[in-house]
């Protein structure tokens, strides 16, 4: 009897302790959510990866598409010509390296900036506006082995008028 109980306290020790660390690095992602700057136009994207491990350094990276347009405005605030805009559609892309810390997690944020306006310009005597951004296809990736998160939706900042 008495063996039988010592090989069930060993069984119970071994799956207790010696299976722990398995279980200590299983990253995953534990939440996300997106929002535009109305500064900037930029998509920012709050993060929190857990099951990391301690001091781990991860690698993130946020993926879109996006669709920008820019437009002219005379030095009184108007826009004289309609064909002074452009909208510029084109996915755009982001990474950075967060550590994990002592407890195996990261919470922060990583930002894209809307596409550049390419070879599109004002003529002399106006200034171009950032006048709408919108994301599509966001999702977040990581090198730990978290997996991709997909951040469903679309996110779309409408009346901006930001100067370039």
């Amino acid at each position: 009897m008495m063996k039988h109980v010592r090989l069930f306290s060993a069984a119970v020790f071994a799956m207790l302790f010696l299976a722990a660390p398995a279980f200590a690095d299983s990253p995953h992602w534990v939440n996300t959510s997106a929002s535009i700057s109305q500064t900037t136009g930029a998509l920012d994207v709050a993060f929190k990866v857990a099951g990391l491990g301690s001091n781990v350094l991860d690698t993130i990276t946020l993926n879109a598409t996006a669709s920008a347009v820019y437009q002219c405005f005379n030095n009184g605030g108007k826009n004289p010509k309609a064909g002074n805009k452009t909208t510029v559609t084109a996915p755009v892309s982001n990474s950075g390296s967060f550590p994990s810390g002592k407890n195996g997690a990261i919470s922060s944020t990583i930002s894209v900036d809307p596409p550049a306006q390419g070879s599109f310009s004002c003529p002399s005597g106006q200034t171009l506006y950032l006048q709408s951004v919108s994301y599509t296809g966001v999702s977040l990736s990581d090198t730990s082995g978290a997996g991709n998160a997909s951040i469903s939706g679309t996110f779309s900042a409408l009346s901006i008028h930001i100067q370039i």
